[in-house]
């Protein structure tokens, strides 16, 4: 099938020499040369430590299967209560982390069925298993993050960066240590998959090789950070990025660092679309901004305008649904047109698809994310809730890393970290046991909190009931 696209994009080179962030990053002919990724490899239906023989009959096929494991799954169903962007709203019309990336999920399926339309596809893979591929990614890229949103995550950086925190950490190397202080939602969501859900130290839930490498937005590990405080990987799940990373093909560079799987691309740019599209509607649902600034944003986003008999819910959503759509056409012929160096891995990490699509629609969209940055980020109630979160974050790891300390270093303990460690249940530590691996169930433990259950257990270890 012939490829159609418009050509009204920025050229690749022009964007990275005018973009000072990328312009941080040194790129040689010899690093690109030796290898390119392949859509064979890319899209490979193997497991995650599981031998068995990949099965494309029934009505399932492989990829599909992800998609129900992560649906599924505990932490998938406690990101119910899991704050999108408002905490603890008393609104049950607003987006929690569950809803936004059911969404996600469903522009990122699109996103795929449309480029895979294109695509020299490998014998037995269709654009229908990409979509399914990009869509069991996305629904889980969300699934490490801490309660209270973003400000969860860098509570618990900045509580083990902390020096008079620093002796909870002595013993661990310079990386393990690097992984409390840079602490990452994109990791734990890995851990998450692949080693803690299911099958424990096996796989986790043993996806496809192709999903979890679409999955994998930053993958090298704390150590390797560069650019963006990310990473995508701790040290105890190193290994398994690394199978990951050899199963589908990606580009290992001479620091360690791997070249993004491109699916991670797209799934990355669902995610764009959707916060910055859908973050608009959710704060004129709640009043932090009118109704007239929402449409028009929304209106330059699609280039259309709301038809005034319907109320003013319906042409809000009518108006998202249009920029969506425009976004996901955009999006899709944007990564057509720069195929080959995403898999030649010449495209940097930082460079987002919405910076390679048609001026007007770019615009459009960095207009909504700044508009967004100054008034719904910075509501009042959302960061007074995100301040008190932060706080009780910090005084339950304070707490239990305490309790985790003394049961790992002494038979007996006193009688309140006692309680502590009966409260942390399996993720509690033993006598004798390994630092690391201890700290690591300790922020699995509470990045895995609920909002509503983080708050409630604060108070009442600090007394309050």
């Amino acid at each position: 099938m012939a490829r159609i696209y418009s050509r009204k994009f920025p050229a690749i080179g022009s964007l990275i020499h005018d973009n000072p962030e990328v312009m941080m990053h040194t790129f040689t002919e010899e690093a690109f040369m030796a290898d390119k990724m392949t859509w064979e490899k890319l899209l490979s239906g193997n497991r995650l430590m599981d031998n068995r023989k990949i099965d494309r009959g029934g009505t399932r096929t492989g990829f599909h299967r992800d998609y129900d494991r992560i649906a599924f799954s505990h932490p998938f169903r406690r990101m119910s209560d899991k704050t999108q962007v408002h905490p603890l709203s008393p609104n049950d019309h607003i987006h929690s982390r569950l809803t936004h990336s059911l969404e996600v999920s469903i522009v990122g399926r699109s996103l795929g069925m449309s480029v895979g339309e294109h695509l020299n596809l490998p014998e037995g893979i269709n654009p229908t298993h990409v979509g399914q591929i990009l869509q069991a990614a996305c629904l889980m890229h969300d699934l490490g993050n801490p309660p209270f949103g973003h400000a969860g995550e860098d509570a618990i950086q900045l509580w083990f960066s902390d020096p008079k925190n620093a002796h909870h950490l002595e013993g661990l190397t310079p990386e393990q240590i690097s992984d409390f202080q840079s602490f990452e939602g994109n990791a734990q969501a890995f851990r998450i998959v692949t080693n803690l859900e299911n099958n424990p130290g096996n796989g986790g839930m043993q996806l496809t090789c192709a999903t979890l490498g679409a999955l994998m937005k930053y993958p090298w590990t704390s150590d390797k950070i560069r650019g963006k405080k990310k990473f995508g990987a701790f040290q105890a799940e190193k290994h398994l990025m690394e199978m990951v990373a050899k199963e589908t093909g990606m580009i290992k560079e001479e620091d360690g660092r791997y070249k993004r799987h491109p699916l991670a691309y797209l799934a990355e740019a669902a995610d764009d679309i959707c916060y910055r599209i859908i973050d608009l509607e959710d704060a004129e649902e709640i009043g932090v901004v009118s109704y007239s600034k929402v449409k028009s944003l929304l209106s330059d986003i699609c280039g259309r305008k709301a038809d005034s008999k319907f109320s003013k819910r319906k042409q809000i959503s009518s108006l998202r649904s249009a920029s969506i759509n425009k976004a996901v056409n955009a999006v899709s012929a944007a990564f057509l047109e720069h195929e080959e160096q995403f898999l030649s891995g010449k495209i940097p990490y930082d460079v987002e698809l919405i910076s390679l699509c048609p001026p007007d629609l770019k615009e459009a969209l960095d207009r909504a994310k700044r508009y967004a940055k100054k008034h719904i980020y910075t509501d009042p109630r959302k960061m007074g809730l995100q301040l008190g979160g932060y706080k009780h974050i910090g005084n339950m790891l304070e707490l239990f890393c305490t309790a985790a300390r003394q049961r790992i270093d002494h038979k007996d303990i006193s009688y309140h970290c006692e309680q502590v460690i009966t409260l942390l249940k399996s993720d509690a530590p033993k006598y004798g046991d390994e630092l690391y691996p201890s700290l690591l169930k300790l922020t699995d433990f509470i990045s895995g909190m609920t909002d509503h259950y983080a708050s409630r257990l604060a108070r009442q270890l600090s007394g309050m009931g």
